[in-house]
Order: structure tokens, then sequence, then C-alpha cells
């Protein structure tokens, strides 16, 4: 379940690694991606790069040197490509929420914080977007 409410503060930053709170910070950085995204009938047509970032609040548990032990990166990117192979998305914000949603699903991830830029939507910017955190909810 998905807290969208202020769990950290209303606008506070979220602290993702935290020794006292035995937390650690996983992330994938800068993935581009085709996806079929947008409102406007030009965005229907093809595919058009996507910049992905994710940053996972994590438990830091005991590892072994096995990946069984960490939330793994690879399998994080699967898991937004899956999302997006899944068809045409109307707005940058679902698909953030959707990303968020499949992290916190691993019981591991406390926190998650994605951010989406459409990377040829306006010449005079490198991308435009959106960035979502989200909250694993108590309880």
């Amino acid at each position: 379940m998905v807290d969208t409410g202020t769990a950290y503060g209303t606008f506070g930053a979220l602290k993702i690694a935290d020794a006292s709170r035995s937390l650690r910070h996983m992330f994938v950085r800068d993935l581009v991606l085709g996806a079929n995204i947008g409102v406007y009938n030009h965005e229907r047509r093809a595919a058009q790069p996507v910049r992905i970032n994710i940053d996972l609040s994590v438990e830091d548990t005991a590892i072994d040197d096995q990946v069984k032990d960490v939330v793994d990166y690879a399998r994080v990117i699967e898991g937004a490509r899956s999302i997006i192979s899944e068809g045409h998305i109307n707005l940058v914000e679902t698909l953030a929420e959707r990303i968020a949603s499949w992290c916190l699903d691993d019981g591991r991830v406390m926190a998650a914080r994605v951010r989406i830029e459409k990377l040829n939507v306006c010449p005079e910017a490198a991308g435009v977007g959106v960035e979502i955190e989200r909250f694993r909810a108590n309880g």
C-alpha cells in the first residue's frame, strides 16, 4: 500500500540513506527508454525517449554477498521496462506513480522517489517532467 501523505514532513527532503533508521539508498540514474506517452496526437504516433531516475530507501538488512539480500537494480529496471511495455500512457505523472507503486510492492522498500522526464518536448529544455515521492503506508 502506498502512502501519499506526509510521513516525513510536508515539504521536508526525503533522507534516502539513514544509518540511525537502518536505511540504505538504492538508485537507478538516467535510464533512457522509449515510451508511448503523451496526450497529444503527435505523441500517440511513436515512442519518445523518457529519462527515468529512481531513488529507493531500503531496509538495511544483513547481506551475505548475495543478490537475494538486496533490492536488485536489474529487477527495478526490468520493472520500469515492463510498465512502459504495457501500452500507451497519457501522463508522466501516471508513469511515475506506477513505477513508485511497483517498487513499494517490495516489502523492503520504505520510500520511492521517481522522476520522469520527456526529452524531446521543448528544444530549449533538456527535459520536462515530474518527480514524486511515495512512502510505504504504516500498518
